[in-house]
């Protein structure tokens, strides 16, 4: 047999992925998801509500095609998920730790459609199943969960217009990407990324078809009704975006970003997404090289912003982890066999269990304070914020039900007739809707406040006579009311800094209709 016989029948790339895509392990991918999603509902309330919780229960509340700092999915979704199972902590996070073990399946699946066997299905899952960013993200209820499923469901949709050559998906690639833009408007770094890697790659020729620009058509058209919501209201967004990266984030130089990369998926998580980057970019894997493209393109793109959060990037990482566990895997089984590949698999467990409380409150505070004291991590933010001894993502767990306990011994105190007009004034949107959900059964009425999309509801049809006011100072409050006087203090010992210690004023006999005093009052950031 000729060397050029033994050639044509040599496997190649593509047999040898076909083949795979033929042998993924469900049992071990829904094995991989039941651990993820096992391990959010053990946690149980941890710490109590996040800040961020508190708002997104209020915007629910209030259905709209957008918000000020945020599209409208995410929203659509917890109020769906609301009614069917309430609006406890563990009701709410119920759903984005779904999302989080949907994006596990996910991330195994992709290994196998890239040519990995069961271990690499099982270290890309491992991987993903380990990155501090994603476990934090399914901790409580935002868009980033959905947004980490949008972005790996966006890279497995590119794997099959790849290698079953279907240009019709890219239809259904347009309508994910949509609701994508609907879910968090970063997704637009996404896009333009696959734009970029459509260009510069054979899959350039797609675009003699129908099918992209009929794909985007619908991912405009699905977007379409937030861009109007945005027009209607004067472009809130870019205000927002505006005034939070020139007053709130903290600047960001292409190092500290780089660091930040390898913090947030986790040290032990760096080889294996260097692997999968060099797969798909340079190594066997080179077919698929718009996966690769897409993470370089977000990469450079929030580098050069100067004032990108570390976890912006993150949903990009789940095509590498499943590349690398394909480059790595095969090595393993060449080199060292079971055993080696063993080791490698219990190596990240070992260090994800090292790390995990660090990114999800599974410890008591105190106990928690003393962990990271030992193994030497600092509390952070990514904001222009004093700390204690928590980070930022805990910290916003704590000092509502405290908060609310002191408002609730004020309104009380009230005499009858007070109470019946009385109503809250608060700065940020985190105590707003504390008071919303959690005086409501201590029968408080809602708050009304400034901050972003708070502002966009207005004074709720208060009159402002009597006003409860958490914060500032008195002789400020004194130039919109006749009489301010103190009549609490928030007491918090583990809530963020700016929220312990803050004086509650009384305010009566308003000088100026609330109405117009409304606009003066408005801070979107």
């Amino acid at each position: 047999m000729t060397g050029l016989q033994r050639a044509a029948l040599a496997p190649t790339l593509t047999d040898v992925v076909t083949a795979s895509a033929q042998r993924i392990a469900w049992t071990l991918l829904f094995a991989f998801a039941a651990a993820k999603l096992l391990l959010h509902l053990l946690i149980g309330e941890g710490y109590g509500y996040f800040r961020d919780e508190f708002y997104y229960l209020a915007c629910s509340e209030h259905l709209d095609w957008g918000y000020v700092d945020h599209p409208p999915l995410s929203i659509f979704l917890l109020w769906l998920g609301r009614g069917l199972l309430g609006d406890s902590v563990m009701a709410i996070r119920f759903w984005p730790a779904l999302a989080g073990a949907a994006s596990i399946v996910l991330t195994g699946w992709m290994a196998a459609r890239l040519g990995g066997g069961r271990y690499a299905q099982a270290l890309a899952m491992t991987a993903a199943l380990i990155a501090p960013i994603y476990l934090g993200a399914g901790g409580y209820y935002s868009m980033n969960s959905y947004d980490l499923l949008i972005w790996t469901g966006a890279a497995a949709l590119l794997i099959r217009i790849i290698q079953e050559d279907r240009p019709r998906l890219w239809v259904a690639l347009g309508f994910l990407l949509g609701l994508g833009l609907l879910n968090k408007i970063s997704v637009l770094w996404l896009g333009f990324g696959i734009l970029i890697g459509l260009l510069v790659t054979p899959l350039r020729r797609s675009l003699r078809t129908p099918w992209p620009w009929i794909g985007g058509a619908v991912a405009v058209l699905l977007f379409l009704p937030h861009l109007i919501w945005q027009v209607a209201h004067g472009w809130p967004t870019i205000e927002f975006i505006r005034n939070a990266t020139g007053n709130k984030m903290i600047s960001v130089s292409p190092i500290q970003f780089l660091a930040g990369q390898v913090r947030v998926m986790h040290p032990l998580n760096l080889p294996v997404w260097l692997a999968g980057l060099y797969f798909l970019l340079a190594g066997r894997g080179s077919r698929f090289r718009i996966l690769g493209l897409v993470y370089a393109v977000v990469f450079l793109i929030l580098v050069l912003s100067g004032s990108s959060r570390s976890g912006y990037l993150a949903p990009a990482y789940t095509p590498l982890f499943a590349a690398g566990a394909v480059l790595i895997g095969g090595f393993v089984g060449r080199r060292g066999g079971r055993v080696l590949g063993a080791a490698l698999l219990a190596i990240l467990l070992l260090g994800g269990a090292v790390m995990a409380p660090l990114a999800l409150p599974i410890l008591p505070v105190e106990t928690y304070i003393a962990y990271s004291q030992t193994l030497g991590v600092a509390p952070s933010t990514a904001e222009r914020k004093e700390l204690r001894e928590l980070p930022q993502h805990f910290a916003d767990m704590h000092g509502w039900s405290e908060l609310i306990d002191e408002l609730t011994r004020i309104y009380e105190e009230l005499s009858p007739q007070d109470r019946q007009i009385a109503s809250f004034f608060v700065f940020n949107y985190g105590e707003a809707g504390a008071i919303d959900l959690l005086g409501r059964e201590r029968g408080l009425p809602k708050a009304a406040s400034g901050h972003n999309n708070y502002w966009l509801w207005g004074p709720r049809g208060y009159s402002g006579e009597v006003l409860i006011i958490v914060g500032d100072s008195r002789e400020d409050h004194l130039q919109a009311f006749r009489e301010v006087e103190q009549v609490g203090t928030t007491d918090c010992r583990y809530c963020m800094p700016y929220e312990d210690g803050q004086p509650i004023w009384l305010a009566r006999g308003l000088k100026i209709p609330l109405e117009q005093i409304w606009p003066q009052l408005k801070h979107f950031d």
